[in-house]
């Protein structure tokens, strides 16, 4: 059997057009027996490794003959020159678009045509795909990668799904459940859990330990995982001892899994609630080269926390924050808005605080009308919030889902007649059509490429939201 691609030499009954010459622009290319005509610049588009990238490097004068569907070569062609499918593409069924970019080496301008962060609309996002998970097990942790797959945790097991989320894998980790887990990349995991030892790297695709990770604490007990973060240099885990009296932030080299510095190391003395406090939330923050560690704790006195900014070049603080009224449910942060988000425990309330003004006492605003907290019950327990993009998302009682966007508003006329928008004004919108609300409580909200997943107490399964006219169905 002759290769799929390989040269030919087409009679003039076979083609409409003859052969070009080789040193013209123009390449003519018969795919399945119906020929086509691009430039050699449109090809080089693929990329030097791709299949495509050799038709012009050839000196043959014969047309190109390529063994395949040339429907769907049509569409790859498009995808080269303006580096979206065109609408038709939504006729064809996703896996033999994927197939064929495999096969063209092209999978790259694939998935940044159907997956891209860019064409994450916010506003139209609908619930249009359920994926379930295998075992009785519901989510615990789930991450993204940027341009979409997604790995969610449940039980001991990790079941990642890859960017067109229609090829779907799961492993079985050492642990008995996984409480902590963030991708380093689309096959590779950070994994820990609040009662088992150690920090684990994961190969996603075969479920082998590429290294474990501990943290040595005075009391050489075990060294469980509270939280893990990252930045394009560095892995960060937030470790506390066995004995729950001693915690701390390790920082490890992303390629080589090194220790490369700790801070935030605590030791517990009587009643000293701050160090008590372990990080159960870290968040790189690329824009000041800082970390964002917090966490809180549940006591007789209700609920306090804090948030701390590290400079992990000297292991210093850079701002810290105490949450002592109104402490912390669930928070999150937005470099592309300059601000941190949080859910109030006691009130439910949505509060924003400017990153260019935490040094001016309380930095935290209110940003919808004020709730009523009924019979003292904390209406924002077990709320979640999150932010991608220029949206924060906000999980509600009933498991509705809000959408809070920033909106200009003029604030008065400056000298040169132009607006000044010293004042941020926050408005939320509910998500999704009528029968997309309600559910159970959400339990995780997490983003990558064009979707936006969730997961809910008790089930499953896998929510995706995403725009319906971004993709073939």
């Amino acid at each position: 059997m002759p290769p799929p691609f390989s040269g030919s030499t087409c009679s003039s009954s076979d083609l409409i057009h003859p052969p070009l010459n080789p040193e013209s622009n123009i390449v003519a290319i018969n795919v399945g027996g119906h020929f086509f005509q691009t430039t050699k610049q449109t090809l080089a588009l693929a990329g030097s490794k791709s299949l495509l990238s050799t038709l012009f490097d050839s000196s043959q004068s014969d047309v190109p003959f390529i063994d395949r569907d040339p429907d769907l070569f049509s569409l790859i062609l498009s995808l080269l020159r303006t580096g979206y499918l065109p609408s038709k593409a939504k006729a064809f069924d996703l896996q033999d678009l994927i197939s064929e970019s495999q096969f063209y080496g092209i999978e790259s301008l694939l998935i940044n045509s159907l997956s891209n962060p860019s064409q994450f609309e916010a506003f139209n996002l609908e619930k249009s795909l359920i994926l379930p998970l295998n075992g009785r097990d519901p989510p615990a942790a789930i991450t993204t990668t940027p341009f979409g797959s997604v790995h969610v945790a449940h039980g001991g097991k990790i079941t990642s799904f890859d960017w067109s989320l229609q090829r779907k894998t799961t492993i079985l980790t050492q642990f008995s459940a996984i409480d902590s887990l963030l991708a380093l990349s689309p096959s590779v995991a950070a994994a820990g859990a609040t009662d088992f030892s150690g920090l684990q790297v994961l190969d996603l695709d075969t479920g082998h330990v590429r290294t474990i990770l501990n943290w040595e604490n005075v009391t050489r007990s075990s060294s469980t995982v509270q939280a893990i973060g990252a930045s394009s240099q560095f892995l960060f885990t937030s470790f506390e001892s066995g004995r729950r009296n001693s915690n701390s932030i390790m920082i490890y080299d992303l390629q080589t899994f090194s220790p490369v510095n700790e801070i935030g190391h605590n030791e517990i003395f009587g009643a000293d609630i701050d160090s008590a406090i372990p990080a159960t939330m870290l968040n790189w923050v690329a824009g000041y080269n800082l970390l964002m560690a917090s966490g809180s704790h549940s006591g007789p006195s209700g609920v306090q926390g804090n948030i701390k900014f590290w400079d992990i070049r000297t292991g210093n603080i850079a701002w810290e924050l105490k949450e002592k009224v109104d402490c912390f449910s669930d928070m999150t942060i937005s470099e592309n808005l300059s601000a941190i988000f949080k859910i109030g425990v006691s009130s439910g309330e949505v509060y924003s605080a400017d990153l260019r003004k935490l040094g001016d006492g309380n930095p935290w605003i209110l940003l919808g009308d004020r709730m009523k907290v009924v019979n003292g019950k904390k209406a924002g327990a077990g709320g979640k919030i999150e932010s991608y993009g220029n949206q924060v998302f906000c999980s509600r009682e009933g498991g509705i889902i809000e959408l809070w966007s920033e909106v200009a508003v003029e604030n008065g006329g400056s000298k040169e007649g132009g607006l000044r928008l010293e004042e941020r004004v926050f408005r939320k919108n509910v998500m999704g059509r009528v029968k997309d609300l309600g559910g159970g409580r959400v339990t995780k909200l997490a983003f990558g490429g064009n979707k936006m997943f969730v997961t809910r107490k008790d089930q499953q399964s896998v929510e995706v939201w995403q725009s319906t006219n971004k993709c073939p169905s």
